[in-house]
């Protein structure tokens, strides 16, 4: 199995970090939907050359969170759960709009323009995809 993930060297994330995102990512996006198997560790590691202890505590942090469940002999899967691509992409949301806001009050932006430069701004994404 390809998994399809892209480690950059360049971000000073750790790579188990960068695993994480793009796992959130996949479910989010709906690219793996609950119980779709995910990659075994040692085939992970393997396809991405890092070392099976990053992509352990990877899935590691995932299954703590809820995101996949392992079970013994089988492997790692998507966790079930109705709600668990919106929980996903609400933890992204979340800190940019945070993000945002804070920006916004700072630069004393009235409520109303800034729902009007929101709303600007995603009709420009819409007509670029």
């Amino acid at each position: 199995m390809h998994s399809g993930f892209v480690l950059a060297k360049a971000d000073p994330r750790p790579i188990y970090l960068q695993i994480i995102e793009q796992v959130h990512q996949r479910i989010a996006l709906g690219d793996w939907t609950a119980g779709q198997p995910l990659p075994s560790i040692r085939e992970l590691s393997a396809e991405l050359r890092v070392s099976v202890i990053t992509v352990k505590r990877a899935y590691f942090e995932l299954e703590r969170d809820g995101v996949i469940v392992t079970r013994q002999g089988k492997g790692s899967e998507v966790a079930e759960g109705t709600d668990l691509a919106q929980r996903l992409l609400d933890a992204q949301l979340t800190p940019a709009l945070d993000t945002l806001a804070h920006l916004a009050v700072q630069m004393g932006l009235p409520t109303k323009t800034l729902h009007e430069r929101l709303a600007e701004a995603i009709r420009r994404v819409k007509e670029q995809e």
